[in-house]
């Protein structure tokens, strides 16, 4: 089971969730991107299946319904499932075991669980980081949001079941929303110093990628597309499987943008 998360909202989580959710399924994984943003969610618009949801997380958990009633089959990448977050009801109507209990059904019956988790640091985050096997932590290259994503380091490694019993999850950094041009500028943090703040080992960086907002708009990840970013999503993927994959060589508009890395 697979964490999304960060220290605050609008950094990019859902995007990462779908794009990465997709990027494994085409890697033969089967996969089930769960939306876990009770009352807000929006992963489903991303993915594109918002006009299939019937039955949503807490209906299974409350036992409204069963679990493939709630699980909906991507369109276009068949060993991709999605389970969507309630629109309705707020993040205090989860329980610890019938998340518990939901979770490890889930592993039973998929090979990678991706869970996008709330943003903030309230019952709902603690209540997707707690069964995490691993967690990816999304930081823009801001001061703001790598202090916020160090914080949340801190809560995985304080509160999540592995940290309870003795064990540590899994913490890869993923830099969203890079611009090489501010960062040559100064005007932007840059990759090594995000890693300085964050003390975790990289696994990805996503270029800022205007493909993105139509990707979203037209319910279609952008890992679909021939971008920049959709080569990011598709080699953050083969990393999370364990395959050795080179950086992308991001440029600025100058040329080659070598402050990227030292």
């Amino acid at each position: 089971m697979i964490t999304i998360t960060s220290g605050k909202g609008g950094v990019g989580k859902s995007t990462t969730t779908a794009n990465l959710a997709v990027g494994l399924a085409q890697l033969g994984k089967k996969v089930v991107a769960v939306d876990f943003d009770i009352g807000l969610r929006n992963l489903d618009m991303i993915l594109g299946l918002e006009n299939r949801i019937v039955y949503d997380i807490v209906n299974v958990m409350e036992g409204e319904c069963n679990l493939s009633q709630a699980l909906i089959n991507d369109k276009k990448t068949k060993n991709l499932y999605f389970l969507p977050a309630s629109q309705s009801k707020d993040k205090n109507i989860l329980d610890k075991e019938k998340v518990a209990t939901l979770i490890n059904k889930l592993k039973e019956d998929f090979d990678i669980v991706l869970l996008d988790s709330p943003a903030g640091i309230e019952g709902g985050f603690e209540h997707a980081i707690f069964l995490a096997d691993r967690a990816l932590i999304i930081s823009t290259p801001e001061v703001s949001s790598v202090r916020d994503a160090d914080r949340v380091i801190g809560i995985i490694d304080a509160k999540s079941k592995k940290a309870k019993d003795g064990d540590e999850v899994i913490k890869h950094i993923i830099i969203n929303r890079l611009k090489p041009e501010m960062v040559e500028k100064g005007e932007m943090l840059g990759v090594e110093d995000v890693l300085n703040i964050l003390a975790l080992p990289l696994i990805g960086i996503v270029p800022e990628d205007e493909k993105i907002i139509s990707s979203t708009n037209m319910g279609e990840p952008v890992i679909y597309s021939d971008s920049l970013a959709a080569q990011a999503y598709q080699n953050i993927a083969k990393r999370i499987l364990g395959e050795d994959v080179s950086f992308l060589e991001l440029k600025s508009k100058k040329g080659f943008f070598g402050r990227l890395f030292k």
